[in-house]
């Protein structure tokens, strides 16, 4: 890794040259609200964004996607996997979102990869932006440990005021070095100006958990038969928002399309939702997760259990997209902290965090 100083004045003719070499992706406002969307001149790029409605998971994962075409008139190849891609660069990606990508890569590049997303993801260069303020008053990412950026990156930019300072993950990350005309190597002072923004951004962030993080799984663990379950059920409205707006969501559903010489189709690959009520309907029409507080207790242990036993990493990374969406307010911090005080008495931690 090496540190290189970009002053501001030189990002919009950096970014005016990326985007004639690549299909660049970054925040963008839209409608008084900030989306990921395709950059198509330097003034597009919003990179002091709050948070976006829906993550750049959406560009690693097409929200629908071909997999495979067929065609049963042709003699050579009726059937043929469907892989496009393109050099992509996702600029501008938050901390929480980075581990949010960290965690698809091991889900769907270990054990039996994807081949659409390695595809995809070998065609990506993830430019992240450090985290200077919290993203809403629904985000909580100091308390889920995705503060910091993880080993994703191929080019983390921090906000120096004048200036960013750029720390290259990777060889792709360095080859857009090349790009940056007004690229140089920075100063004492540039590392002194550095160590101030780090050091007055974590006091920026807060606590909202009462317990710490690596509690969770072994919490959610004992909280199986809670009632706060019920309650939750109660009030969901099985709309599907919360995961749709997930950054680690994945779940998905297979269409299969035919037209009508019934010769030619696709496979394609669709968002789905665990919280929709036909989601879990099997044959015969049986359906192993019926109510909303299964859905909900499944959702929540997916989060905070599931993923962190089998990965090592967090389900959710506390970027808020869920408890911003939701229309009756369920939220993952109020969730958990409720789990937490029907479980255990007032711990100081807890007291600190309420104060």
């Amino acid at each position: 890794m090496s540190l290189k100083i970009l002053p501001k004045r030189g990002l919009s003719d950096w970014v005016s040259r990326l985007i004639t070499e690549y299909r660049v992706v970054g925040p963008k406002l839209m409608k008084d609200q900030y989306i990921f969307g395709d950059i198509h001149s330097a003034d597009d790029l919003a990179l002091d964004y709050s948070t976006t409605i829906l993550p750049p998971k959406k560009i690693l994962l097409p929200q629908r996607e071909t997999l495979i075409q067929f065609d049963t008139a042709s003699s050579s190849q009726p059937i043929e996997p469907f892989i496009e891609t393109q050099a992509t660069i996702i600029l501008g990606v938050h901390t929480c979102d980075m581990h949010a990508i960290s965690l698809l890569d091991q889900i769907f590049l270990e054990g039996f990869p994807d081949q659409h997303y390695l595809a995809r993801r070998k065609n990506i260069t993830l430019v992240s932006i450090e985290c200077l303020r919290s993203c809403s008053e629904h985000s909580f990412c100091k308390s889920m440990g995705t503060l910091s950026v993880p080993e994703t990156f191929d080019l983390h930019l921090t906000d120096l005021g004048n200036s960013y300072a750029l720390e290259t993950g990777s060889k792709k990350g360095s080859a857009l070095l090349w790009s940056m005309s007004a690229v140089r190597d920075p100063t004492n002072g540039d590392y002194r100006q550095l160590q101030k923004v780090m050091s007055e951004k974590w006091q920026s962030f807060n606590y909202r958990l009462v317990f710490d993080i690596t509690e969770l799984p072994s919490l959610l663990a004992l909280s199986y038969d809670n009632t706060l379950w019920d309650e939750i059920g109660d009030r969901c409205l099985g709309c599907g928002a919360c995961t749709i707006v997930c950054p680690t969501c994945y779940c998905f559903n297979v269409i299969d399309e035919v037209d009508f010489s019934l010769h030619r189709g696709a496979r394609s690959r669709v968002w789905d939702s665990c919280q929709l009520d036909r989601f879990a309907t099997v044959a015969g029409g049986h359906n192993f997760r019926v109510n909303r507080s299964d859905r909900q207790r499944h959702r929540f242990f997916r989060k905070g259990k599931y993923q962190m036993e089998a990965y090592g990493l967090v389900g959710c990374v506390g970027c808020g997209r869920c408890a911003q969406s939701c229309l009756v307010h369920i939220s993952p911090v109020e969730v958990f902290n409720e789990l937490y005080r029907r479980q255990s008495p007032i711990t100081s931690l807890e007291q600190e965090v309420t104060t």
